[in-house]
Order: C-alpha cells, then structure tokens, then sequence
C-alpha cells in the first residue's frame, strides 16, 4: 500500500524531482526501504519515458491532424475592415481570416469553383463569404443570421472539402453529419447536398422519422459521406448499433435555436458524445438566446462567432409588415378581408399560419368553400402526404398553403409573396421566422397579422421589433400592450407575493411538461 502511495505521488510532476533524492537519504541502513526505494524510482523513469513517447506521440498526432485540417492555403489572411462596417457584421475571436468576396480569387479548390460556375453562382452572400474561410481554417464557427441568407451552401461547400481533402479511418459512419430540426429543412438539405453527389461522387444520406425505417438502416450500412438527420432517428439507428459517428470530423447544427426550442438538446447531446474529440462543429441559429449559447460552450470549446446585424430579435427589412387588432370573433371576417386584397393585387404564393394542426384542417376547408385553392399541411400528416403538399405548392399547382410552424422554418419555396397570421405564434422569435418565409433572397414580401385580446403579452415584444425594422405601429397594439401591463400591475398588487402553494404544485408534480414557460400554455402535441 505505501508502495503505491509512492507511486502516486510520483506521477504528479511538482513531487517527481525533489522527492526522489530525499527518499534516497532517508533509506540508508533500512533493507526495507532501500527495497521501496529501488522499486518506486525504477517506476519513475519508466513513468518519465513513457511520459514523454507519449507527450511526442500526441503532438505529432495533433500536428497531424491540424494539417488536415487546414484545407486552404489561402484562407489566413487578415480580416476585410471595410466589408464587415458595409454588412454590419459583429465578429468575436482571434486570426479571422479575411471573407471570401470573390470566388476565383477565393481559397477553394478548383473543383469547388468549377461546381459553383457550373451551378451558375455569382457571388456569396455575407454569411457565405465570411463562413467559407473561417470553416476552411478548420476553426469551429457559430453563425448567426437571418432565414434565407444561404446558409445551407455556406456549411455544405467546406463539407465537401473535408471529404476531398482531410484524411479518414475506415468505417461504415459518416464523415459529415448535419443535425436539423425538422424533416421539411432536412430534405431541403438534401436537395443541395444531392448536387454535389450527382459531381463530385459524394454519397448523402437524409434520415427522418415518419417513413420506413429499413431503407434508411440498409443504404446506412452501405455507407455515406454526409449525412442529413433530424436528431430523433439518428439516436435511433446509434442505439441499434446501425451507425455510429466515430469517423465523422465535421459536424453542424443548423436552426440551433429552433432544435432547442422543441426539446432535442438531450437527443443533441447524446449524438454529439459520439463523435471524435478531434472534429470541427459549425453551429448556425438565427437567434442567439442563451440555450444556444450554453451548447456553443460546452462542445465547441474555442469558436469563432460571426454575426450578421444583430443578436437581437430582427426582422427581415424586406418585409413589411401589417398589425390587425380585432376582436376574437372577427378574425376570420378579418381574414376573408385580408385575402380578397391580396387576391385583387394579383399576388404569387400565400402562407397562413395557425397554431393548432386541427384548425389547419379547418381553416384550409374554409378557405376551399369559399372559392380559394388551398391545402394544408401539419405534424399529423403522413411524410408523402407532406411532400406531395409542398411540391404542389412549390410548382404552382396551389398558391395558398396553411400550416403549422412546421412551415416556420426549413421552407424554402419560390414566389411566396405574403404571409398571415391568423394566429400570433407562441413567441415572437416564430413570428419572425414565419414571416421570414417571403422577402427572401434580397426579394420584397408582406406578411399581415392579426392579433386579439388574448395576445397581449407578445404584444410589447413585437412593437420592439417593428420599431426595429421602421415598420408602421398601429395606435391599437400599443393600446394592447398599455391593457396587458395594466392588467399586469393590478394582479401584482392583488397577489403581491404569489401563489406559492401552486407553484410548488407545479414544480414538484411528475406530470408537468416542462419548466420552460413558453409551453406551459398548451399541449406540443396539438401544435406542429
């Protein structure tokens, strides 16, 4: 025992030097602890050799990978001043490299550029030209921008790159892997992603629940290189021993904020243990809220954060924005108003968002009685049924599509000129992304929004963010917001203290959904 305590002590490197000499005075005229002493500065320098092979073994592996890493010779260069103040650009971290504002002068390789040219790309856009040299640099990246700016491109072009260009064990697991919150944005993904494998020979793979789970599992054996998944049926085929990440060195989660917000961080957590210490993870979210920030710092370590415009709750300047306040009983009178307007402008696409996926169905019967083509589409649906609804909208075959906020975020379709809200979303961050869905790619949009009663708590937070984007503020939400605060302060001056005793109900109760507040008010499995 006291053997080993030597032992011990001797791995510390503050003991291993002074001690070993004191030991050596001490044991003179004792055989037992001549014995001891032989024993433990034996184990010493063995210790000590192994130490260093290993320390040498480590760097090299490091230097190693560090070289693989940087895939662009090009990419460190100082960083462009004058275009960060053009784009507004908010950058935190050290030796960012310079954007990439030009693709034949940028650092990729010339297959890249070929792909580009042949696709018929022009110039990036701001998170594009920023992201493509920091992810190049093998630095991991948060970005954080508006919907719509062309961040799938922006993580997917370096995706390729890593495949081309790093090195990689063997093994049947991806080598790029892609989390996203929801099946529309993941098939969007794949979209862009299958423009590569037609190319540049790279297999994808997109994985989701609702379809058959065999055909995924047996084109999974038979190994990708990117891999497009919502987090839910990747932990699926990870438990089943089906795949594994253990070769997969590039690693994104794109819409972050939204993935947190519908309850995957423990699916997300548990996926991310699975790959390599030695990976790159680019993070992108159109919010930064803290969640979002608690997950950057615990398994990105060291990251560069861009940010276009600001952090805060922004909408897209392109789009303008109408407020309606009615009573309850007069939203669909109001609706109908809404839609012959628009009807009259000889408008493109509608979007409508409700909250329930019930009254998607009833809205959208509505709408079909009074002379409107319209379909619906919500969480209850089928997988084809979803994809036959969107691509009937996508090609023109319905201009009108109502959904849940499984529209919200992930859909990408052309033309969409307006978007309403019947109902006002949960939070104001799904509002602006739902209307985000028009005004894309530098187009113009409107989006109407017809608020209640009942809405007057989000009602201060989105004057903020009108104000925000120069928007009109009718005289009616601010009266709202003056009623909820004012109802507010006569029920603090009532209660002053709190219900205590149904607070603890809530916290101690088994059953309670969740702390989070934001989905305290309803049940998940109504909406979406």
């Amino acid at each position: 025992m006291a053997q080993n305590i030597v032992k011990n002590l001797l791995r510390r490197k503050e003991f291993s030097i002074p001690f070993c000499p004191t030991i050596r005075n001490t044991s003179r005229g004792n055989p037992a602890l001549k014995q001891l002493v032989r024993s433990t500065v034996s184990f010493h320098h063995v210790l000590q050799k192994y130490s260093n092979s290993t320390s040498k073994r480590t760097l090299e592996q490091n230097r190693l990978y560090s070289k693989n890493r940087f895939y662009s010779v090009n990419a460190a260069q100082k960083t462009d001043q004058d275009y960060i103040n053009e784009h507004k650009i908010t950058i935190i971290g050290e030796d960012v490299p310079k954007p990439y504002r030009d693709i034949d002068v940028s650092g990729f390789p010339d297959y890249i550029k070929s792909f580009l040219k042949e696709q018929g790309f022009t110039s990036p856009t701001v998170i594009q030209s920023q992201a493509w040299p920091i992810a190049l640099k093998g630095d991991n990246f948060v970005g954080i921008a508006q919907t719509g700016t062309g961040k799938t491109l922006a993580y997917l072009l370096p995706a390729v790159v890593h495949i081309k260009e790093a090195q990689a064990r063997r093994g049947r697991g991806p080598r790029v892997l892609v989390l996203a919150p929801t099946r529309e944005l993941a098939r969007q993904i794949e979209e862009v992603a299958k423009e590569f494998q037609k190319s540049l020979n790279i297999r994808c793979l997109c994985i989701y629940g609702g379809v058959s789970r065999s055909r995924q599992a047996d084109e999974l054996q038979y190994g990708v290189d990117i891999l497009i998944a919502t987090p839910g049926r990747l932990n699926d085929f990870i438990d089943s021993k089906v795949t594994n990440l253990s070769r997969c060195g590039y690693v994104v989660l794109d819409e972050a904020d939204r993935m947190l917000d519908m309850g995957f961080e423990p699916q997300i957590r548990k996926a991310l243990e699975g790959v390599p210490y030695e990976r790159q993870i680019l993070m992108f979210s159109a919010t930064w809220p803290k969640e979002v920030q608690h997950l950057a710092k615990d398994y990105l370590g060291k990251f560069v954060q861009v940010n276009v415009g600001s952090t805060d709750l922004t909408a897209n300047h392109n789009i303008t924005q109408h407020i309606h306040v009615v009573q309850q009983h007069e939203k669909m009178d109001k609706l109908k108003e809404i839609m012959h307007d628009i009807s009259g402008q000889g408008c493109g696409k509608i979007l409508v968002f409700t909250n329930t996926k019930r009254f998607v169905d009833s809205l959208t019967l509505t709408l079909r009685r009074n002379k409107w083509s319209a379909v619906g589409i919500h969480g209850d649906k089928s997988q084809m049924q979803r994809d036959n609804i969107i691509n009937k909208f996508r090609s023109g075959g319905t201009n009108i599509l109502v959904a849940t906020d499984v529209a919200a975020r992930g859909l990408d379709v052309d033309g969409i000129t307006h978007v309403i809200n019947f109902d006002f979303p949960n939070t104001t961050e799904d509002y602006i992304h739902r209307i985000g869905r028009t005004g894309r790619s530098q187009n113009k949009g409107v989006s109407h929004t017809i608020l209640s009663d009942e809405d007057g708590r989000q009602a201060k937070s989105l004057i903020a963010v009108l104000k925000e984007a120069n928007q009109e503020i009718p005289q009616e939400l601010e009266l709202l917001a003056r009623d909820h605060d004012n109802t507010k302060n006569i029920d603090r001056r009532r209660n002053p203290k709190g219900n205590q005793k149904g607070y603890n109900f809530r916290r101690n109760n088994n059953n309670y959904r969740s702390s989070n507040k934001r989905w305290q008010s309803y049940d998940r499995n109504d909406y979406y």
